[in-house]
């Protein structure tokens, strides 16, 4: 099988010109074929404030109302990921930016309300890929935006590492797939205060302990399950890591 590299890049390095450059350039580098997945919290967030809009997060997750699924449209589905295909094809990456949506590679249903409503943001429960496939072996590079849609005309706003890690599950089929997270720091750390830290290889059983002590919590939880996810069914690997060690470094997850 031809191996697949899928790089999921969201934080600060997605939101600062100069680091965002820098991912780009180490990614345009890469061998072999691949696919990027973009966050671009911040920016929605920037969005909403200058447009008046009271931007609400529960436990880290926004909570996405009509008003705020316009502005993460405009910004995940345009402005970022939009930035971000034609710093590619300034690379000479032929590059091709995309929400759910489009060719109908992911669907999704929007979450049902139990304790708190989120609104207008999706659960993934379809992916398809073929047509990205397709794609993918000519040589072109999908962007994927954070976005999904239901089928019935709706989008909704999806978890950036979600798209990530359900879009290598659906290329595991078809490729050796390795996934790898990048972001602000090296990888997943003991001691979130020292990045020096970082945890070489960790297990499912492992990161269950790490987060019963409290070691890891927060945003790294739900990377850390959709990584486990991923690699329960079938992607072959995945790695957390910022941008100097997108081509090798970080944390490397195994299974049990």
């Amino acid at each position: 099988m031809q191996k697949l590299t899928i790089v999921k890049v969201g934080g600060k390095v997605v939101e600062e010109r100069d680091s965002l450059q820098d991912l780009l350039n180490r990614f345009s580098q890469l061998e072999g074929l691949k696919v990027l997945v973009h966050g671009g919290g911040r920016s929605a967030t920037a969005m909403a404030e200058r447009l008046g809009l009271e931007t609400k997060m529960v436990d880290g997750r926004r909570i996405t109302d009509q008003g705020m699924l316009e502005v993460v449209t405009m910004v995940y589905g345009g402005l970022v990921n939009k930035n971000i295909v034609a710093q590619l094809q300034a690379s000479r990456i032929n590059a091709i930016g995309l929400t759910g949506a489009d060719l109908n590679y992911m669907q999704a249903v929007k979450r049902p309300v139990k304790d708190i409503d989120y609104g207008f943001v999706g659960d993934v429960v379809s992916v398809h890929v073929d047509e990205l496939k397709l794609l993918v072996e000519k040589g072109v590079v999908p962007v994927l935006a954070p976005l999904t849609h239901d089928k019935n005309g709706q989008l909704l706003n999806t978890n950036a590492d979600t798209i990530a890690a359900e879009a290598a599950i659906g290329f595991s089929k078809y490729f050796e797939v390795e996934l790898v997270y990048c972001f602000e720091k090296p990888g997943v750390l003991e001691n979130a205060d020292d990045d020096r830290s970082v945890i070489q290889s960790l297990n499912h059983t492992g990161f269950k302990a790490l987060q019963t002590s409290g070691a890891i919590h927060a945003g790294m939880i739900p990377k850390l399950d959709n990584s486990f996810n991923a690699i329960s069914k079938g992607v072959s690997q995945v790695r957390i890591t910022n941008i100097p060690g997108l081509q090798k470094g970080g944390t490397t997850l195994l299974p049990d």
